[in-house]
């Protein structure tokens, strides 16, 4: 066939070779318009009496299948539409696990949704030991669930339990795991991965009659009772961790909890019926864009059609959390050399045993090997001097937010490095044209502003000020990208674009507590809104010091509208900066750190708390502070788009991504509503509620940002 996703090869030995290899792709996906294509070829397979076996393998390298074609769902106008996508994947899948000849899938790269869907009605997997080697559901993360027979095969092939946990979570396995699990019959180097799997597709269909568990998880997983209580307590979990905002993970439950009492039949039926109804749900909606969004940008230059430069080398300065954890993605994720400069050697020492700590760990899981753990290792370095740092192309600097500390580091690094040297400040509160100010070379200094810990949080903003060369910046989006972060392009100014809308929310939180209201009422309200931790609970996480540090800067540049409550001194001053130093509006004492409030500090704000407000007028009022500055900051071109101000606060601060982001987030409520709610408050509370002037102008025209 012309231009075809499948081919099939024949041998003398009686194994076929099915190929799937989706033209002017660079990783196979699986899509609807294949319907035709894959019947068409099961038909020759099961007519052909000559083959007795299949090994079914991916024509890209380095990747099987990446999942089902996430496109197709957009097509969808209703819930029976993408009901019946469901079923078309269910029955090409059930054709495959029906055949008589043996089917074997070789994997070698990611193996996941869709993809390991088809691997799983498959009758044998292998696959390769290679790091880039997973597999995994991750449909939960699309608010989706697995819709071609996930749901009823993994349970069955691994258990309830580990199925379970993998799904609602979308967490991959890598190949050893998948082979603990019991994913996969065997893990070979991938020289061998083809003629294991024509060995493999020589031997009969196995009978798999039960996954292998022990006495505690049979007694869980086999008997009626032992389910009840598993599935009940899943479910408990769940919407302790969902506050009911994602349905999916409920919906994921109760098609295994189908398939395993009343048979796979009724499983498929209610899989595919969820699917469709999870697919026109608003929550998958945002999820799905969040994740078109981010595929886009990652295909975005700094500066279009400005090619990066090639960075060989980095050099970081400081070697605190952040310094470790810089230092961490550009070793492991991008895989470049880094030199660590700290005035103590200590301080050397414990930027690389940051990750020596991590790595470590995903050795003793048997998530990687020692040998590869000591490799990158071996690309850290450091010095309580320059030395070293002559060759490096780009410097990350991590030390205190002290000005005329960073402005001697662009001297040190402009006396100590190539003319081309870009140096990158990793500040989080001072304007980069005030670092680059008496800089020699100001087009190649750059705001990289990283978020704690480094090693977890996805997002950078990438700053440039006015003399900041296109080169500077396309080369600092690109190393961004090679460290694993999903970098957004800001312009200078204080706060950069999400500390600033982060400091109203946090002062509104502030004011809400200096009102009467409980701490814990506060942060509980934050989190059923959709938040992963609170605003009191992650001013202590940060550090109430470093927290309020960008307040003056934000005042200095835009006004009263960023003025803290005197609140905050009275923290400080009672030498209260949070988890840190086991001193905050947390409790770090007894049997519970962190998890109770320290009720001394009532006494200290002299507040009474008791609750007089809702948790929904809680969360409006914090909120709202938020999306009227993400307003202002897309009007005066802070970021670029609506789209940047939505993935840098889902990444940048955890805003609730089934809402979408800011921005998405307004377009839903109506930019009328949002208007007309902060006029209200802005009349009741404060005037600093005040409406920004572009959601005023729009909602007055009906525009929206999307």
């Amino acid at each position: 066939m012309t231009n075809s996703a499948f081919t099939l090869e024949k041998r003398d030995d009686g194994v076929a070779v099915l190929t799937m290899d989706v033209p002017g792709e660079t990783m196979n996906t699986l899509k609807q318009a294949f319907g035709d294509e894959i019947t068409a070829m099961l038909d020759e397979i099961e007519q052909d009496n000559s083959i007795k076996g299949v090994v079914l393998q991916s024509g890209k390298k380095g990747s099987f299948v990446a999942g089902a074609d996430i496109s197709m769902l957009a097509a969808c106008t209703t819930a029976e539409d993408a009901e019946a996508l469901s079923k078309g994947g269910q029955d090409v899948f059930n054709r495959i696990e029906n055949m008589a000849k043996t089917f074997v899938a070789a994997i070698h790269g990611p193996a996941l949704g869709g993809g390991l869907e088809l691997a799983l009605a498959c009758h044998y997997r292998v696959c390769t030991d290679a790091d880039i080697t997973q597999l995994g559901l991750p449909e939960v993360q699309l608010g989706l669930l697995p819709g071609s027979g996930g749901t009823q095969r993994l349970p069955r092939l691994i258990g309830i339990q580990q199925a379970m946990k993998m799904m609602l979570t979308g967490s991959p396995a890598r190949a050893k795991q998948a082979k603990k699990y019991g994913i996969v019959d065997d893990m070979v180097p991938e020289s061998i991965l083809f003629d294991v799997a024509v060995e493999f597709a020589k031997k009969s269909k196995p009978n798999r009659s039960k996954p292998k568990l022990s006495l505690v998880n049979r007694l869980l997983e086999e008997t009626a009772f032992g389910r009840n209580t598993l599935f009940k307590q899943a479910r408990k979990q769940t919407i302790a961790k969902t506050k009911g905002n994602y349905p999916a993970p409920e919906r994921i439950i109760d098609c295994i909890e189908t398939g395993m009492s009343d048979g796979m039949r009724d499983g498929l039926r209610v899989e595919a019926r969820h699917f469709g109804e999870l697919v026109m749900t608003p929550e998958s909606k945002q999820l799905r864009g969040i994740f078109f969004a981010t595929t886009d940008m990652k295909k975005e230059q700094g500066v279009e059609g400005v090619a990066p430069a090639k960075v060989k080398k980095v050099g970081v300065l400081g070697g605190g959390l952040m310094g470790g954890g810089i230092a961490y993605v550009t070793a492991t994720k991008a895989k470049v050399p880094a030199r660590i400069k700290d005035i103590r050697s200590e301080g050397i020492a414990n930027a690389i045993r940051y990750s020596y700590d991590i790595l470590n760990k995903r050795v003793k899981r048997k998530i990687m090997l020692k040998s590869k753990m000591q490799q990158q290792l071996a690309l850290l370095t450091g010095a309580t001097d320059y030395s070293g740092f002559g060759s490096a192309d780009m410097v990350i600097e991590a030390v205190f937010e002290d000005l005329a500390l960073k402005q001697q580091m662009v001297a040190d690094v402009e006396a100590n490095c190539k003319e081309t040297t870009i140096f990158a400040s990793n500040t989080s509160s001072i304007p980069i044209t005030q670092i680059a100010e008496k800089a020699a070379r100001p087009e190649n200094v750059i705001g990289l502003h990283y978020f704690s810990p480094v090693d977890k949080m996805p997002l950078a903003e990438v700053i440039a000020h006015e003399k900041t060369s296109d080169e500077t910046i396309s080369t600092t989006v690109e190393f961004a990208k090679r460290q694993g972060k999903t970098p957004v392009v800001v312009k200078d100014g204080a706060g950069f674009y999400v500390n600033r809308i982060l400091a109203p929310y946090m002062n509104e939180a502030a004011c809400v507590l200096l009102a009467g209201e409980p701490i814990d009422h506060i942060d509980k309200s934050l989190v059923k809104f959709g938040f992963p931790v609170g605003p009191v609970k992650l001013l202590d996480e940060v550090g109430i010091d470093v927290g309020t540090k960008i307040i003056p800067f934000l005042v200095e540049q835009f006004g009263d509208r960023f003025v803290a409550p005197s609140a905050f001194d009275k923290v400080l001053d009672d030498d209260r900066k949070g988890k840190k130093n086991g001193r905050g509006f947390y409790s770090y004492e007894g049997k519970k750190p962190g998890k109770e409030v320290d009720e001394s500090l009532y006494e200290l704000l002299g507040i009474t708390p008791q609750k007089s407000m809702s948790g929904d007028t809680i969360a409006e009022r914090t909120v709202f502070m938020m999306l009227n500055e993400a307003a202002r900051c897309l009007d005066e071109g802070v970021i670029r788009n609506a789209r940047d101000g939505d993935i840098g606060a889902i990444f940048g601060i955890g805003f609730p991504p089934f809402l979408g982001g800011p921005f998405n987030y307004m377009d839903t409520l109506g930019l009328q509503h949002v208007v007309s709610r902060l006029k209200h408050y802005s009349e009741t509370v404060d005037t600093k509620f005040a409406p920004a002037d572009i959601l005023v102008k729009m909602a007055e025209s009906g525009e929206t940002f999307y």
